[in-house]
């Protein structure tokens, strides 16, 4: 007996679509399974909504009384819980508790997952079941396809005679084969186990077979984290020699997990090294360990001649983590442990290699128009790993117990304008002086310069600024503000005459502002003069006390305009001092836009800070130690993808160019370029006693529309040394990537002595899904 339904579900049906299960319930008891996500039910994770609706459509509803079947036929569409099941004709078998799906079946699952196959036969719970002709197309775009599956237990599924691959098929001619595929007789995908194994397979580039595999597992695409090998690395350097890295990742919880890597080295023998993370609700945290008995330590004294060091064992610990303990606090570290001051270093250890690496435990508060931030330091310079290497500068870098901001603005004006305090204190311990510049006359080397014993400081600032606006446009900003510093020094340094001072700066000042406007056919025009004058006392104490985070600063247009162009609070500018110049800005209709700053500074009176030797000679060959300081200016100009900023210091009485940088950028349908120049004069009292010019171009060239060719190149003009060139041949699209790089490298010391020349071989192949090996290079940001 049949009963023939006409095209779309009837209104007074709608009410019984919702029956709490995944079916369509019927009068006479008989319901219909939904079919939704069924590419997770092949892989063992069948979830729906139970209280999902789900809308049934065909030409024909065919419901046989006697066979207890129903049978949706011609032109059916099942909807349910975001998911749809297109067939010729659908038929439920109440009976045996199957569904059959016949004549081109598409499934497309809410999550983005597609399913193809002829015919597909399976029970209402999908634990058992057989499709023909099966192709399986991912979110992540991976590539299932076989001559057909079977489905068994409720956890695992067969795929015979099938095809992965995470390569999107060719538009022109899709019967071409991907760029690299894995032909098996059988694919077995594990929904319990989360695993896909490919049994009797063979690795396919290009359509030809490249390797026979006998049998090989890799994670189900929708897994983050798997227990099992990683893919090995290969390095070499000259003082370990060849070495094979092989880790093991171990899954142990969703939130916290276990890496654990062992490196043979040709020359030094084997690394261990183990990596700890766990993350938690508020925050992560994670724990590295490394240590190896060296079999030729002598091989890092051969530059130095040295006496052998005979402590074979080498190790480290560290650790780093940050949490949120409520929204406005969180708190964090990054610490390391090592057994000499150079282990991390010298064995590339992943997180903890960095030649300077600083160490630090921090507090951090942020709320509203308040600030607060505490951090302990502790600064490492990881080289010549021997404590017998008497140019050893880790013990000339401090401990910096603490280094506290505090910054608070006020919500309610105060005379109409607004109020900023600011707090700062550091504290700082040194075992060992660090006379690297001031104190013997030594060049400067580039290491923190400071002074062997403890010394602190705390700092308070209050400001107060209000601005008016005329009306003829003038823009008027008075500045009011109170500094005062407490410092104390316990040193036996040489130059260091006080232990304790206080110092107090009283600062009032005066901007003012003229904008005016300028407007064409085509284009808007800003122009506005600035001046500024500041009236203080003079630095108290300059240059007599330490000098520990204001020793680098550089005097350009973006900082002409800055109250106090110090870089840090050891230091403070005092004196009157008046800052003159102009700020521009336009934009074009054809969308160029620029901008620019240019003037020149003034020491109307008192004691110049800049002009006053410190144990760092911070301040010197500035161009502000005189009482008028050069000039500054930069301009910018933006186009679409074309960038270009340039600026310079120039001398005031010559306008011979002191400083200069220039950079462009390009970037097109075809690549990118970029070029960058840097000049700066000859500054002896660092260590620096002829010019300094550098030029490096650089860029990418787009050959097909996956294959490129980059490089770089560095030059230095003053030396004519190619310091460093890289090159590289590179091809990328959405399931393999491939990179070829060379890189040389000739560093130039301060002297203008040129190092041993460096080759550096990189490569980097990685089929999507399946493997990697090498690691990829950048190369100049591109």
């Amino acid at each position: 007996m049949g009963l023939n339904v006409t095209r779309s579900v009837l209104p007074t049906w709608l009410a019984r679509l919702m029956c709490g299960t995944a079916v369509l319930c019927l009068a006479g008891g008989i319901s219909f399974p939904a079919v939704a996500q069924t590419n997770d039910a092949l892989a063992g994770n069948f979830k729906t909504n139970p209280n999902a609706q789900m809308l049934l459509e065909s030409d024909e509803l065919v419901y046989d009384i006697n066979a207890k079947t129903i049978s949706a036929v011609g032109g059916v569409q099942i909807d349910y819980d975001g998911n749809r099941l297109v067939a010729r004709q659908v038929t439920y078998d109440q009976k045996t508790g199957r569904l059959k799906a016949m004549g081109k079946v598409e499934i497309v699952e809410k999550d983005g997952n597609r399913i193809y196959a002829e015919n597909l036969d399976v029970t209402d719970d999908f634990k058992e079941g057989f499709i023909n002709t099966l192709r399986v197309e991912s979110a992540d775009n991976t590539r299932f396809a076989a001559e057909s599956a079977e489905r068994v237990g409720g956890e695992i599924t067969k795929f015979n005679n099938g095809i992965y691959t995470a390569c999107e098929p060719c538009r022109d001619k899709p019967g071409k084969a991907p760029l690299w595929q894995v032909r098996a007789q059988k694919i077995i995908w594990n929904g319990k186990k989360k695993t896909i194994r490919f049994e009797r397979g063979r690795f396919e580039l290009f359509g030809m077979p490249l390797a026979f595999m006998p049998a090989f597992e890799i994670a189900d695409p929708t897994v983050k984290r798997k227990s099992g090998f990683l893919m090995p690395s290969y390095k070499y350097e000259t003082d370990l020699g060849y070495g094979v890295s092989v880790p093991y990742f171990w899954a142990l919880a969703p939130n916290y997990d276990l890496t654990l890597t062992g490196t043979g080295y040709t020359k030094q023998g084997f690394l261990a090294e183990a990596e700890w993370r766990h993350r938690l609700a508020n925050g992560e945290y994670s724990i590295n360990l490394a240590g190896i008995s060296q079999n030729k330590p002598h091989e890092f004294n051969r530059d130095n001649d040295q006496e052998d060091y005979n402590n074979t064992g080498r190790g480290m610990v560290g650790s780093k983590g940050h949490f949120q303990i409520n929204p406005r606090w969180s708190f964090g570290w990054d610490v390391m442990v090592q057994s000499d001051k150079a282990f991390a270093y010298r064995y590339g250890l992943e997180n903890y290699a960095d030649y300077n690496k600083t160490d630090q435990i921090y507090l951090t508060g942020l709320h509203d128009r308040n600030y607060f931030d505490v951090r302990l330091y502790k600064f490492h310079i990881q080289e010549g790993w021997s404590d017998s290497n008497p140019s050893s500068s880790e013990p000339k870098q401090p401990w910096v117990l603490p280094s506290l901001d505090y910054a608070y603005i006020p919500t309610q004006p105060l005379a109409g304008g607004e109020l900023n305090f600011n707090l700062n204190v550091q504290a700082l311990s040194r075992d060992k002086l660090d006379a690297t510049a001031g104190y013997t006359g030594l060049p400067r080397t580039g290491y923190l310069s400071g002074i062997k014993g403890n010394d602190g400081r705390i700092t308070g600032e209050v400001e107060w600024k209000r601005t008016f606006i005329t009306d003829s446009g003038l823009v008027l900003t008075p500045i009011l503000a109170l500094r005062g510093d407490g410092m104390y020094v316990d040193s036996d340094s040489a130059g260091v005459n006080r232990d304790q001072a206080f110092r107090g700066l009283a600062t009032a000042g005066l901007e003012a502002k003229y904008p005016i406007l300028f407007t064409a056919a085509n284009s808007t025009h800003v122009l506005e003069p600035t001046a500024q004058i500041f009236v203080r006392n003079n630095e108290p104490y300059a240059g007599q006390m330490p000098n520990e985070d204001a020793q680098s600063f550089v005097f350009d247009a973006s900082s002409l305009f800055e109250r106090d162009k110090f870089s840090g609070y050891d230091r403070v500018e005092g004196g009157t001092r008046a800052n003159l110049g102009i700020r521009y800005s336009g934009t074009f209709n054809n969308g160029l836009s620029l901008n620019g700053i240019a003037g020149q500074s003034f020491q109307l009176g008192g004691l110049n800070s800049f002009a006053t030797s410190d144990f760092v000679n911070a301040g010197a060959e500035s161009g502000l130690e005189s009482a008028r300081s050069d000039y500054v200016a930069m301009i910018g100009a933006n186009y679409g993808a074309y960038n270009l900023t340039t600026g310079g210091r120039f001398d005031k009485d010559t306008f011979e160019m002191r400083r200069a940088e220039v950079a462009a950028t390009a970037a097109g349908t075809h690549g990118t370029l970029f070029a960058k120049y840097a000049f700066i004069d000859a500054q002896p009292t660092y260590g620096f006693p002829t010019d300094r010019q550098e030029v490096t171009l650089g860029g990418s060239l787009k050959i097909t529309p996956n294959w490129r060719v980059l490089g770089s190149g560095t030059y230095d003009i003053v030396h004519d040394t190619l310091v460093k060139q890289v090159a590289a041949l590179a091809y990328d699209d959405e399931c393999f990537t491939y990179q070829m790089s060379y890189t040389e490298q000739r560093p130039i010391d301060s002297t203008g002595a040129a190092g041993d020349k460096t080759t550096t071989f990189g490569f980097n192949i990685s089929f999507r899904t399946l493997w990697e090996f090498g690691k990829p290079v950048n190369i100049g940001g591109i």
